[in-house]
């Protein structure tokens, strides 16, 4: 094998890898994919000085390929400076994939907060009723998102639809109501 060749295997692997990592990301296909050495803090999150992960790994080979390939194939420069700034551009194109990922993505990433998501105290608009002892839905708004849940009456009474109701406990997958307007009588 020839270095230009190499080189070009670099940069087709690492251009893949990009592909499928956007590809995969597009399609919310989820892959684990970090590879931690050595630790690091950015803003107080555990990001990295030291995380190589995916993206970096694949824009690395991309970079580190393609320069090699342009240097061994018009460059005239003996193979040792041709790794040297290879190598050079290669960290360069994975730090700047890093930058973007740590300054425009990762902000946006927000831990997320089981409290946030608990289901006491939900207040929802029934949209199928309730018949006595009976099992029915509401519709409600959580973290700024519509979602649906299967209810019951706490006391076993029948609620229509469209009333107001507040979830007071909730167990394999059910919510536990009481109307709104008894609970502020």
């Amino acid at each position: 094998m020839t270095w230009e060749l190499f080189f070009l295997g670099c940069f087709a692997f690492g251009f893949a890898l990009s592909l499928l990592a956007f590809v995969g990301g597009s399609a919310h296909l989820h892959f684990h994919h970090d590879l931690h050495i050595g630790h690091g803090h950015l803003h107080g999150h555990h990001h990295a000085a030291g995380k190589f992960n995916f993206g970096t790994i694949a824009a690395f080979l991309t970079w580190f390929g393609g320069a090699g390939y342009i240097l061994e194939k018009w460059g005239g420069v003996g193979l040792v400076v041709i790794l040297m700034l290879a190598g050079l551009v290669g960290l360069a194109g994975a730090f700047l994939i890093f930058l973007f990922a740590a300054k425009v993505l990762a902000p946006a990433d927000q831990p997320l907060d089981p409290a946030d998501y608990r289901m006491e105290g939900v207040l929802g608009t029934v949209s199928s009723p309730v018949l006595p002892g009976g099992t029915g839905e509401m519709i409600f708004v959580q973290q700024g998102r519509r979602s649906a849940a299967s209810i019951r009456s706490e006391t076993g009474s029948a609620i229509e639809v469209g009333r107001e109701v507040i979830v007071t406990r909730y167990e394999h997958g059910i919510a536990f109501v009481r109307e709104w307007d008894e609970l502020t009588a």
